[in-house]
């Protein structure tokens, strides 16, 4: 009977030590995890231009840049100031949409801020993605602007009634007629009233290098 007590002792022994085992392997497991996640989720303070900003190190290393390096390599000696945010001497404006694209990946920028000054940052800080996507935008601008619409001039134009029919007739570079306006008879000729009119005309512009430019139409001009 003592033997057979022992022997059921022994066995409840290795059972509790696998039990143990198994504990501090999932233990072990557990920690592991949890510190390489406080790793990746690390909260960064950045004092850029004397605003502070706080996100993670996973934000800062979602691109290999100057504030992943600053966060990260221990051997970039970077200034603190006395709350212990790493201190970088550029425009805080232009700071939060470069943050904002590093967090969801788009790029979001205030209509008072040029896109020339994004690029400056994003090529100061070495975010290579956002660089190109800026210089993209960039470039699509310049191309809009190049394609705009023509613009139009208009002139009125004071002419007699025998001479209206000539001045239609043989209206050019790019001119076309638009209203004509009865203004009555200003004087008599003969035994006739002249009848005088108004002639409203209109011309496309376009741009070109040196502005907008058109030719001069040669009659009795009123208003421009």
């Amino acid at each position: 009977i003592q033997e057979e007590v022992r022997e059921g002792d022994v066995k409840m022994a290795a059972a509790e030590r696998r039990q143990t085992s198994k504990q501090l392997i999932c233990n072990n497991n557990t920690d592991g995890k949890s510190n390489s996640r406080n790793n990746s989720d690390k909260w960064v303070r950045l004092n850029v231009g004397g605003t502070v900003f706080l996100t993670t190190s996973q934000t800062l290393c979602r691109e290999k840049s100057f504030l992943c390096r600053l966060c990260q390599d221990e051997e970039l000696q970077s200034d603190r100031d006395e709350t212990g945010a790493y201190l970088i001497d550029r425009d805080p404006s232009y700071f939060g949409p470069i943050l904002n694209f590093l967090r969801h990946g788009k790029l979001v920028i205030n209509k008072n801020l040029p896109e020339e000054g994004i690029l400056e940052e994003a090529e100061f800080y070495n975010i290579a993605s956002l660089i190109k996507l800026v210089k993209e935008k960039l470039k699509e601008k310049e191309c809009q602007a190049l394609q705009m619409p023509a613009k139009h001039v208009y002139r009125v134009l004071q002419c007699q009634e025998e001479e209206l029919t000539q001045m239609v007739s043989t209206m050019s570079d790019g001119w076309k007629f638009e209203q004509l306006v009865n203004i009555g008879s200003s004087y008599n000729y003969g035994s006739e009233d002249q009848t005088e009119f108004l002639c409203v005309v209109s011309k496309e512009l376009h741009n070109t290098a040196n502005g907008m430019s058109c030719e001069p139409v040669r009659k009795k001009l009123l208003q421009a």
